[in-house]
């Protein structure tokens, strides 16, 4: 199988995570956003372990210098600048955005951050199978409490269940895309994939500690924040568990 339809296979079936919002029709809101927490606390596990175990290794391999350090910089920035500018997650203070507004920026920004995903991912198995299949994870981990908490957005902007879901589909569906530019890119310049790794390290990182950390810590109860803490760890765990696995 090549890289490419490897590539294209993980994408979609990231971007089919983005349906997970149909879940609120049989779960409720309120069940889900319990589980949402625990699934948050295991992707921040997992985008810091695919960053540092996964990405960031490989990069180092064949990267000279200081520009596996800057890439990563740069990663982060970007990020910084995506959920600055263009209000990339939920309006945290309803009462200071204009939600029909944030909506389309939220789709917006949404598909561009998917664009990445893609291109991160082709380029990933471009160097390898199993740094591939690590980065999926990593991202998958990741989709599915942003998918829902993407699609409480759109619920909250006005759209129907049905429109938000479509839409949130539509703009998932940007990986694939980005995949397939990525794909042409590498042939282009083989070399792209030692700027993307850590550039999308960097960008792991950024969600992690930026995003998800703080969500995490809005749980008051003891109980439930050491439940957090051990799925932070397993995220970890299972990113390291791929890589012994893959080099054993």
């Amino acid at each position: 199988m090549s890289f490419l339809l490897s590539a294209v296979i993980a994408t979609l079936i990231i971007s089919i995570l983005s349906l997970v919002g149909i879940f609120t029709f049989v779960l409720g809101e309120k069940k889900l956003n319990k589980i949402a927490l625990y699934l948050v606390a295991f992707s921040t596990g997992a985008l810091i372990g695919g960053a540092f175990l996964h990405l960031l290794p490989e990069a180092a391999e064949n990267s000279e210098g200081l520009s596996i350090y800057l890439y990563q910089i740069l990663g982060i920035t970007l990020f910084f600048i995506l959920e600055r500018f263009l209000k990339w997650h939920h309006c945290h203070e309803e009462g200071e955005c204009e939600v029909h507004t944030f909506t389309y920026m939220s789709i917006v920004g949404d598909s561009f951050h998917n664009f990445i995903d893609g291109l991160v991912i082709v380029s990933a198995f471009a160097v390898a199978p199993e740094l591939g299949i690590a980065t999926t994870i990593a991202v998958a981990a990741h989709e599915i409490p942003q998918e829902l908490g993407d699609f409480g957005v759109l619920i909250h902007g006005g759209y129907s269940r049905a429109k938000a879901l479509l839409w949130n589909f539509a703009s998932a569906l940007t990986a694939v895309a980005g995949t397939i530019v990525g794909y042409f890119l590498l042939n282009l310049n083989e070399t792209l994939s030692l700027f993307l790794l850590p550039f999308a390290a960097g960008g792991f990182i950024y969600i992690a500690m930026s995003d998800l950390v703080p969500e995490l810590h809005k749980e008051p109860r003891i109980s439930k924040s050491v439940l957090n803490f051990l799925l932070f760890l397993l995220g970890i765990l299972v990113m390291y568990g791929l890589k012994i696995y893959f080099e054993g």
